[in-house]
């Protein structure tokens, strides 16, 4: 199996618990990856220090992009990364990407991989949605990318807020096509 080449963007929306479980995920499934390329907003940063009370988002031994920096390899198609993961993915950013506005290294890199039919997976965590919310995820459905909103499942009976959380970051290892073990409804 050939290794993926992945981009995680993290915005501000709040949901930073995703985006850590999603990291340490990767690390986990490191035989599985060539590389990780990460991007932070400024908010992103702000809400991780907030909700997780520390910032070891800068611990990871990823590389770090800054949110402006279109020279990272993955603000061009040439640089075959497979999937783009957005989680979470705050609805401005959605909005900015299904009007096409690359006016950053997130939504670069996101108009990149859908021009590039390549895989575009968006943790929305916001609700409820306004109908602009749903007419931007429809567009961004239309235009190739995958809509996961940050919605927990409970039949694995999740006893802490990380498990219920992992419920959802599962779901999108298993969309990025990674291989994981992981609960499965009604397998042993």
């Amino acid at each position: 199996m050939r290794k993926k080449k992945i981009i995680v963007a993290i915005t501000g929306a709040s949901g930073s618990i995703y985006a850590k479980l999603l990291l340490d995920s990767l690390l986990k499934l490191s035989d599985q990856i060539e590389k990780v390329g990460v991007v932070m907003s400024d908010n992103a940063k702000e809400v991780w220090r907030f909700e997780l009370q520390n910032q070891d988002y800068d611990r990871y031994p990823f590389t770090f992009y800054p949110k402006m920096d279109f020279n990272a390899p993955f603000a061009s198609g040439s640089a075959k990364f497979d999937t783009m993961i957005i989680i979470p993915c705050s609805m401005g950013t959605l909005g900015r990407i299904a009007h096409g506005i690359s006016n950053d290294l997130i939504s670069r890199a996101a108009d990149v991989v859908l021009k590039e039919r390549r895989k575009l997976i968006a943790v929305v965590r916001d609700t409820p949605f306004s109908l602009i919310h749903i007419n931007n995820m429809k567009a961004v459905t239309e235009a190739g990318g995958i809509i996961c909103p940050a919605s927990p499942s409970f039949y694995s009976l999740p006893k802490t807020i990380e498990e219920v959380a992992q419920t959802v970051v599962s779901r999108v290892i298993d969309l990025a096509g990674l291989e994981q073990d992981s609960y499965r409804w009604n397998e042993s």
